[in-house]
């Protein structure tokens, strides 16, 4: 079975590849296609207000190849800034996806803040258009802290500076397989690994 990941990160699609396969038995074996790896050349604008809006966003223009379709928006909410940067996670600092200039704005901005205000979770919606039509989302979280400075090089964009609160260690530290089993983006692909068999069952 073909699925499009509607992105083009490919750390993103890793991630979401390896969740998968944990339901070989079920879906059978998936081939999880980026944009890239299905040519497709447009750039899609995110101009929703919410995480859900943005996934359903991706996801219909996906669907346009004829594949099933999942996409998902994510990022970083800190209880200190009132949520942000929430749905700008991955353009805070201004640039789109540059991880240490978003990494050290965040530090700035919490800079003086005591480690029990230092609250956050990772949050993360996915999106699923069906190719004939049908559309569903579901939504996953972790919860943890910002740390004063990095812990780890492992993972990408906040993870060195999250500590999660499942693990009781950094995501700059957690191996693949820990950060998967309790990951705001591990704990929504199961869910919409769980509606997909629901949907494409006989």
């Amino acid at each position: 079975m073909k699925i499009l990941l509607a992105t083009r990160n490919k750390n993103k699609a890793r991630e979401v590849a390896a969740i998968l396969s944990e339901y070989r038995d079920r879906l059978g074996d998936i081939e999880l296609l980026t944009l890239d790896e299905a040519g497709f050349p447009e750039d899609v604008e995110e101009n929703g207000s919410t995480f859900e809006e943005n996934a359903m966003i991706k996801a219909r223009a996906g669907a346009k190849s004829g594949y099933i379709t999942l996409a998902d928006d994510s990022g970083i909410e800190v209880d200190e800034l009132g949520g942000a940067p929430g749905i700008y996670s991955a353009r805070f600092a201004g640039g789109h996806g540059d991880d240490q200039a978003n990494n050290e704005l965040l530090l700035k901005k919490l800079q003086g803040v005591p480690r029990e205000k230092r609250t956050a979770r990772y949050a993360v919606a996915i999106a699923c258009v069906l190719p004939d039509g049908e559309t569903f989302t579901v939504r996953g979280t972790t919860e943890g802290l910002i740390l004063n400075a990095y812990d780890g090089e492992g993972g990408f964009g906040y993870d060195p500076l999250f500590w999660s609160l499942d693990l009781n260690k950094s995501f700059g530290r957690a191996t693949s397989e820990e950060k998967n089993a309790v990951s705001h983006r591990g704990r929504a692909v199961r869910l919409a690994a769980a509606e997909l068999i629901r949907r494409l069952k006989p």
